[in-house]
């Protein structure tokens, strides 16, 4: 597997790419590529909303300058996952019991301490909804579960055992983090996710072109039907799907759109990108200094990029190169993952 992934990411580069993005052709691949890993060449784009679904925190569109950088083939599995807890001993935050002190710090004053039953460790999996909810209220369709975790994907029953070359689920920020400098790598930031989603060509909605989702079941891993309550599996998954299921894109990379959100370096600020507009192009952008989401304003948030396989046009659209989602760097989900990039 390892090699045949290594083969289509280096041929990858030598493709001659089209659109409105200026791409350095001049770098060569290094030999040999870091394992499971493709080389991203520089270029410049402009980063934002391309699409009428564009939401308001996709603008303004800005120039942005990226160097080159190695990026993972695909998200990390469960196998790659399990090889890092093996080696460091690692406990997700997804397996640790909630610190009420730690929580309360980003819940508006006066809220109670809940139950301690409730304080156990776990994390929120989907559950599918018997018909038509307000999808303004996301309670509707997910649920703490107790015992969830990257093991044990929806909940204490649930096993991996299966599903090793599957991404890993139920990762919170400072899960992937603490992995990515395991394996002396880094979470890539907004920019080089996007840049990498778009796959050299910046008139790009999706990492496979511009058809509509509505014909390209078969290159991604999201909801087809009605959110939250219909999903016809036209894609032959319910939930996470193996790794390299289906195309990659133009640079040979798997699932950038859909299967599991993806975690970004950068902090989330809804106006970032207008501070980012004023200042020109911008040489490999590494994101806010601060957080800032008015909604949440006291929840620490990082960008996660690239849906899941629950994102639907009706809901999150999040399968778009760029659309931006956003959530506290405790806080983890059966649909969220990562993948990492490594510096030349």
């Amino acid at each position: 597997m390892k090699n045949v992934l290594y083969l289509k990411g280096f041929l990858s580069f030598f493709i001659v790419f089209l659109g409105c993005t200026t791409i350095d052709k001049t770098l060569k691949p290094s030999t040999p590529l870091p394992d499971g890993m493709t080389l991203i060449p520089a270029g410049n784009f402009k980063m934002g909303a391309r699409s009428s679904k564009a939401y308001a925190d996709e603008f303004p569109k800005h120039e942005v300058s990226i160097s080159s950088f190695y990026m993972d083939l695909h998200e990390v599995t469960n196998r790659e996952f399990a090889a890092f807890v093996k080696a460091t001993g690692y406990i997700t935050i997804a397996e640790r019991d909630i610190d009420w002190e730690e929580m309360k710090k980003t819940l508006p004053q006066g809220i109670s301490k809940p139950n301690d039953s409730l304080l156990k460790a776990g994390s929120l999996v989907f559950k599918q909804t018997d018909g038509p909810v307000n999808l303004g209220d996301y309670s509707q369709w997910w649920l703490w579960t107790t015992g969830a975790n990257w093991q044990h994907p929806e909940g204490p029953e649930s096993s991996i055992e299966k599903r090793m070359e599957h991404p890993v689920v139920h990762i919170a920020w400072d899960d992937a983090n603490t992995y990515a400098k395991w394996a002396k790598k880094r979470l890539p930031t907004e920019a080089e996710w996007e840049w990498a989603a778009q796959g050299g060509n910046s008139q790009n909605i999706y990492p496979w072109g511009n058809n509509s989702v509505e014909t390209s079941y078969d290159k991604a891993n999201f909801w087809q039907g009605v959110f939250p309550y219909n999903n016809r599996k036209l894609d032959g998954y319910f939930g996470t799907a193996p790794i390299t299921s289906f195309p990659a894109n133009a640079y040979g990379l798997y699932d950038m759109a859909g299967n599991v959100w993806e975690w970004c370096q950068d902090k989330y600020d809804y106006k970032a990108y207008e501070k980012e507009q004023q200042k020109g192009t911008t040489q490999n952008p590494k994101g806010p200094g601060k957080y800032n989401d008015p909604r949440e304003p006291l929840s620490l948030k990082h960008v996660m990029r690239g849906g899941s396989f629950l994102c639907n046009d009706s809901y999150c659209s999040g399968y778009r190169v760029s659309r931006r989602m956003s959530s506290s760097k405790d806080s983890s989900f059966n649909h969220t993952g990562f993948r990492c990039v490594k510096d030349l």
